[in-house]
């Protein structure tokens, strides 16, 4: 029962095709493709693969997007289904107010976090997930899958594009980050990190007083390992969160049906 998990980023579709729709399955094929490129996936990056069984997909793309990509998904008789937030699914429960307005990347990182928690430390606890892409996302999850809520915050490329359209004459190149920045550049690097780096504590904060316990912090997202180095505190990176939440997601979905 092959099972294709689909992640549609806003800038790219990240692909993995495996062996069954459940935890830990074998990765038979991966690939990513950048947006532009995805109406070619058919004659390209799928061309060969297997007609999978089931396919699940996570998308913050768009609805314009997403017809891009089921247009491709044609040539195979799968049936597709686009994961959405609701109130609870795979163990995890949503505390946002209006709970089907919850992005479904930051839903299904959630689900995936709670299985990963169980999975290697074989113990349910409170966790703070953030994802680090073009935007941030700093989420806060309770030992007993209750989501508590979350920030946004701008990525990296948002703040220094905010900082260069309105400041006048700030074009500058990338820096490092250092403690004390003595340049422009090191002084925006710095601070875009640092920034980032506060909201995570401030969230790990939050949850420990909420749960009476340090939450791990669990990063994943495709700047995350630039961040990881500058956190202050223990982080574990995760390559593929979304995935391993869509594999959960899918256990539930089809295998119980079974």
């Amino acid at each position: 029962m092959t099972f294709l998990a689909l992640d549609v980023g806003n800038t790219r579709l990240k692909w993995t095709l495996f062996d069954e729709p459940r935890p830990n399955a074998k990765v038979l094929s991966s690939g990513v493709e950048f947006l532009e490129n995805i109406d070619n996936l058919s004659e390209g990056g799928w061309a060969d693969l297997p007609a999978p069984d089931h396919v699940l997909g996570c998308s913050v793309a768009g609805d314009a997007v997403r017809r891009r990509v089921h247009s491709q998904l044609e040539m195979w008789a799968a049936k597709v289904q686009w994961v959405h937030a609701s109130v609870a699914e795979a163990g995890v429960s949503n505390g946002y107010d209006h709970p089907i307005r919850l992005g479904a990347d930051r839903w299904i990182a959630l689900i995936g976090a709670k299985a990963h928690l169980l999975a290697t430390q074989k113990q349910a606890k409170p966790a703070v997930v953030v994802m680090v892409g073009t935007a941030v996302t700093v989420d806060a999850l309770s030992h007993d899958g209750r989501f508590l809520g979350g920030f946004i915050l701008p990525g990296h490329g948002i703040m220094l594009r905010a900082l260069e359209s309105g400041t006048a004459g700030l074009r500058v190149p990338t820096g490092n980050v250092v403690a004390f920045p003595t340049n422009t550049s090191d002084a925006l690097t710095s601070g875009g990190t640092y920034a980032i780096a506060g909201a995570v504590q401030r969230m790990m904060q939050h949850v420990s007083q909420e749960c009476g316990i340090v939450p791990a912090c669990l990063m994943a997202g495709g700047a995350a390992w630039k961040m990881a180095p500058h956190m202050g505190m223990p982080v574990e990176l995760i390559d593929n969160l979304i995935f391993e939440g869509l594999l959960v997601i899918a256990e539930h979905r089809f295998l119980m049906n079974h």
